[in-house]
């Protein structure tokens, strides 16, 4: 479960009963984000969590001052150093994953598609990162956002191709329900184009609340990762309103479930049906089973 759905800074024990509710509901592991670059934080929650059975993930994103794509090199300089300061964060935590849009900052555009430099300074970013979540036992998975929010990639294949260029073993991507229900011509083929580099999944639903009450093609997505062999993580993604900062630049405006617990609780039991029906459901679009 991601955690932003709550608050974007869930690290002190008052979060501890949200913790203890998700271990109660079944959920395996929590996405925390790794906004507050302070390891020692992340350190003692850590350990709250591993008590509680929960393992952690991370997820985090770097803003327009500290974009790593930006055409001035002081800009991508810090955003380099503040990806090395969140993912030293995700390995105090003891995080398997490292995930999210931290390559290029969302929302920031120029009012064209990427250039050839802008990838190649997308590539040298996961080059280096990669070489640092190898030393830390950490499984880099990058993130595509849909075109309103992202112009470096917006597909499952984009993605993949960035992630082949940086050619390191801990640099893989992650494919997300919301933006390829708005991106990809067929869920199906898009996850089979990106099998080799697919490292992590989230779960979102098109109105960003509760998955399997939307229109995300829920079916022929977890057919076509059980086709693939896909056996990591299922990450539920929500947005409400308790970080306003968020909501605002997610733009969620209204609340589109009842509580956040019905949420979790209501958002496991699909994914745990949904997963199941897709053993024996026939694969789609032509993807081997």
């Amino acid at each position: 479960m991601n955690m932003l759905l709550w608050s974007g800074d869930v690290l002190d024990p008052e979060w501890d009963r949200v913790y203890a509710r998700l271990a109660e509901l079944g959920y395996d592991g929590v996405e925390i984000p790794v906004f507050a670059l302070d390891p020692q934080r992340y350190a003692a929650l850590g350990e709250r969590l591993r008590d509680l059975g929960l393992a952690p993930l991370t997820v985090t994103v770097r803003g327009p001052q500290a974009n790593p794509i930006s055409p001035e090199a002081a800009v991508r300089e810090r955003g380099l150093r503040e990806n090395l300061a969140a993912l030293e964060c995700a390995a105090a935590l003891g995080a398997e994953v490292f995930c999210g849009p931290f390559v290029s900052s969302p929302s920031v555009f120029t009012g064209a598609p990427a250039t050839a430099q802008e990838r190649a300074w997308a590539v040298e970013l996961l080059t280096t990162m990669g070489d640092a979540a190898t030393q830390c036992g950490i499984t880099l998975a990058m993130e595509s956002l849909n075109r309103f929010q992202h112009y470096l990639s917006t597909t499952a294949a984009q993605t993949a191709d960035l992630c082949r260029a940086a050619d390191r073993p801990r640099c893989r991507m992650l494919y997300d329900t919301y933006h390829a229900h708005l991106e990809e011509k067929d869920v199906a083929s898009a996850i089979a184009g990106c099998a080799d580099m697919l490292a992590y999944v989230h779960v979102s639903e098109n109105d960003r609340a509760t998955p399997g009450q939307g229109q995300v093609a829920w079916d022929a997505t977890f057919r076509a990762l059980r086709a693939i062999g896909y056996d990591g993580w299922f990450t539920i993604e929500a947005f409400g309103h308790g970080d306003p900062v968020l909501a605002g630049n997610l733009k969620v405006w209204r609340r589109a479930y009842t509580t956040e617990d019905d949420l979790a609780r209501d958002g496991i039991a699909f994914i745990r049906e949904a997963w199941a029906r897709s053993a024996s459901s026939p694969a789609a679009g032509g993807a081997a089973s």
